[in-house]
């Protein structure tokens, strides 16, 4: 049987192989043209929260964010995928309290903050829905149904007027029929739709290409800005967005999401990558992901040496010592 996967990342524990990481890439132009790919660039693949800038087109589209004086850092968190430190809390009650609406609204449910497994911080006595790693794009999801007066009991159900517009304006983005999305429930319990990696792709590089974008320049613009800026929002303390975003300098707009996938997108260049790392190993995906930025030539030495802990190229024991590696096996082949 034919595969969409190749081998990405192996691991090597002496000198023996022990792990292989099997995955698919595609880079992409506004077009929709392949660049360059590793595995089958049209491998169909949930989007999780990568699709957050996308979900945010709606509010951003209809005037709502302008109208409730949405700051910058608001819209970072419309894309968030947050570890729930204060800063996060904060930017959450902003955006919900022009909104008008109370955080028990928030149908995202709750779990433990992200941080308190990242090391940066103790568990709190108590937390709420407001700490969920989505609860800003739930939060822009409750402005739009104030803006157009929607009922919010059941803003989450695909049917929702919300939910319809989202899945419209995701479809525009990145150059699909709705009915070609496949849905999927996501772990916030919103809907979540799959698609071809260079669906994904193009549509991380209509987003970075900004102003220029002849559909939704005004709202990527901002979108993009907004992310660039505030990678701490985006992501959290220790995490690989506010890394990749800082290491970019304003020009990356990049976003995780569950399980394996990964965007990176270039303003400059009007290119995006999409990643998607087949078992949905995280630290495979962070190295394939640098791998594949290097291999493009978007890293210069001082880039390529911020983003060498993300290689995680050295496997270390839990005293610290060195007991194998981990390295790229793939190279990126041009054209579709």
């Amino acid at each position: 049987m034919s595969t969409p996967w190749t081998p990405l990342i192996e691991t090597r524990r002496g000198d023996t192989p022990e792990c292989i990481h099997f995955g698919a890439l595609a880079v992409c132009d506004t077009q929709g043209r392949v660049l360059a790919h590793a595995g089958d660039p049209g491998v169909v693949t949930f989007t999780r929260s990568t699709l957050k800038a996308l979900q945010a087109l709606p509010l951003l589209e209809c005037g709502g964010a302008r109208e409730l004086g949405f700051t910058e850092e608001n819209l970072a968190m419309l894309c968030a995928s947050h570890s729930g430190e204060a800063m996060h809390v904060r930017q959450v009650e902003d955006m919900l309290g022009k909104a008008g609406m109370s955080y028990q609204r928030l149908q995202c449910g709750c779990h433990v903050p992200m941080y308190v497994d990242l090391g940066v911080g103790e568990r709190p006595a108590q937390f709420d829905e407001r700490h969920h790693n989505c609860s800003g794009k739930h939060s822009g999801f409750l402005a739009y149904c104030a803006v157009k007066n929607l009922p919010v009991d059941n803003y989450i159900d695909p049917v929702h007027p919300l939910q319809v517009a989202v899945r419209e304006h995701v479809a525009r983005a990145v150059g699909m029929d709705t009915q070609d999305l496949r849905m999927g429930i996501d772990g916030c319990s919103a809907p979540n739709y799959a698609m071809p990696l260079a669906k994904l792709a193009r549509g991380y590089a209509r987003l970075a290409s900004g102003a220029a974008d002849a559909e939704f320049g005004g709202s990527f613009e901002v979108l993009a800005q907004a992310m660039a800026a505030h990678g701490d929002l985006v992501s959290g303390t220790r995490r690989n967005d506010e890394a990749y975003m800082r290491v970019g300098a304003g020009d990356w707009v990049t976003k995780v999401g569950a399980d394996g996938v990964q965007v990176v997108a270039s303003r400059s260049r009007r290119q995006a990558l999409a990643l998607k790392i087949a078992d949905g190993n995280a630290v495979a995906l962070h190295a394939a992901t640098v791998e594949a930025l290097d291999q493009l030539g978007w890293l210069d030495d001082a880039q390529r040496e911020a983003l060498r802990p993300w290689r995680a190229a050295t496997i270390s024991s839990v005293r610290g010592a060195p007991v194998g590696e981990r390295r790229a096996v793939f190279r990126l082949a041009t054209g579709s």
